[in-house]
């Protein structure tokens, strides 16, 4: 069990499992066990990259009860996703970009996103568990009005897939049970959502079970499980955290685009 990172180091990418302020250094792939090589190396000494790309970006729709219940929604009878590009992944410390023209709102949003680390299709809860790799920290970034700039077509992909739109990171934590865990916003040390993972209407292990009917689920897909109340556009200059504690913190600047 481990939380595992990716990182450049000495001018190439490597992973490791964190231990402490230390990296042990690893030099087998993603979803199998630690191959330590034994090595360590500092985090202060590493520039964190996003733990993984994911192979695909599933992402929810009204899927807390509070959310639902605030904005008058009806309590969907199966998950509601829509996906996101995988070119809109970003790693800690990165900046995320106001598309270029847009001057609207650009909303953060707060979430814990499940790994898959095996193939799977039409599996039940109970077996759910031995599918998840991990979890990580997930910023679902939405630039709102492109939404439903067009009355006909709620535009999902356009409105959340521009670059930069999907931090994740810092690490996929292996052993660690989302039930009890709480998601925070904190914008410039300010909490701007705060909600508890047992508030979902459907869990993280009922997501991937039920998805897995629809379709199937391959190693390095992401599944990023919606948001609560609280989720509001960025200024720019601001520093927006995606806080898990117990899992970890995702912390990324937000600035209009550069030329």
């Amino acid at each position: 069990m481990a939380k595992w990172v990716r990182f450049s180091w000495n001018g190439q990418t490597r992973l490791g499992t964190l231990d402490g302020d230390n990296i042990s250094v690893c030099d087998n792939a993603l979803f199998a066990e630690p191959a330590r090589t034994g090595e360590h190396v500092a985090l202060s000494e590493v520039e964190l990259l996003a733990p993984f790309t994911p192979n695909s970006i599933l992402a929810l729709w009204n899927n807390f009860h509070e959310r639902a219940q605030a904005e008058g929604q009806t309590i969907p009878a199966n998950p509601l996703y829509f996906m996101k590009p995988v070119t809109s992944v970003i790693g800690p410390n990165q900046t995320i970009y106001r598309p270029r023209g847009y001057r609207g709102g650009v909303k953060f949003e707060a979430e814990i996103g499940v790994v898959i680390g095996r193939r799977c299709s039409n599996i039940g809860v109970d077996e759910v568990d031995d599918v998840i790799f991990g979890y990580t920290c997930v910023n679902d970034v939405t630039a709102a009005e492109f939404l439903f700039a067009d009355q006909a077509f709620q535009q999902w992909t356009l409105a959340k897939g521009f670059d930069t739109f999907c931090p994740l990171g810092p690490c996929i934590d292996t052993d660690i049970d989302p039930a009890e865990l709480r998601v925070l916003a904190i914008e410039n040390g300010e909490i701007r959502q705060d909600y508890p993972v047992s508030d979902m209407i459907y869990s993280p292990q009922q997501l991937v079970s039920m998805i897995s009917q629809y379709q199937t689920l391959v190693p390095g897909d992401l599944i990023v499980c919606g948001t609560s109340v609280g989720a509001s556009p960025m200024q720019p200059g601001c520093e927006i955290q995606v806080s898990i504690p117990g899992l970890g913190a995702l912390v990324n600047h937000f600035d209009d685009r550069r030329e």
